[in-house]
């Protein structure tokens, strides 16, 4: 077995976790908007057209069909949309679209001193920051560790990269 092995299954490791991540997302997004709009599809096109969307990205209909059942009363969570402004390295603006149920809660376990002054969330870019090629890794860390939190549904940014 040896090394092949271990290189193996590191690889078929990762593949499954970025699956199980996209699974994840598309079933919050299908959940809200079944839940939103009606689960029937052909009632629904905004749902219809996201069911197509998950297929195209090889979903299986398992993962679809458990969501639609979930937003007709099976499951016990509730997911609602979020939006987060902030700043990131280099002074570049942030916006964080989150579909979730304990984003807050964990907003405030990550940052227990910072005081939210409104609970209100809006989405008002006004300028573009251009990054330093010296912020740019930093950058690009701060963008992969918000996708891989399964919550984070997009992200915006005002950031302008270096070539």
């Amino acid at each position: 077995m040896g090394r092949s092995f271990e290189v193996r299954k590191a690889s078929m490791a990762k593949t499954a976790g970025q699956k199980s991540k996209l699974y994840s997302k598309y079933g919050k997004q299908l959940y809200v908007m079944a839940k939103n709009g009606g689960a029937d599809p052909t009632a629904n096109p905004s749902l219809r057209s996201l069911i197509e969307k998950a297929k195209r990205d090889q979903v299986p209909s398992h993962v679809i069909e458990k969501a639609l059942e979930k937003a007709n009363g099976a499951g016990g969570e509730t997911f609602v949309l979020a939006r987060y402004e902030g700043f990131g390295p280099g002074g570049c603006s942030i916006i964080i679209d989150c579909l979730t149920d304990k984003a807050k809660n964990a907003f405030h376990e990550a940052f227990p001193d910072v005081e939210l002054a409104v609970e209100e969330i809006s989405f008002v870019p006004q300028t573009n920051t251009d990054i330093s090629s010296d912020d740019l890794p930093m950058f690009e860390k701060f963008i992969n560790m918000l996708n891989d939190c399964d919550d984070v549904q997009d992200i915006y940014h005002n950031a302008i990269l270096p070539k």
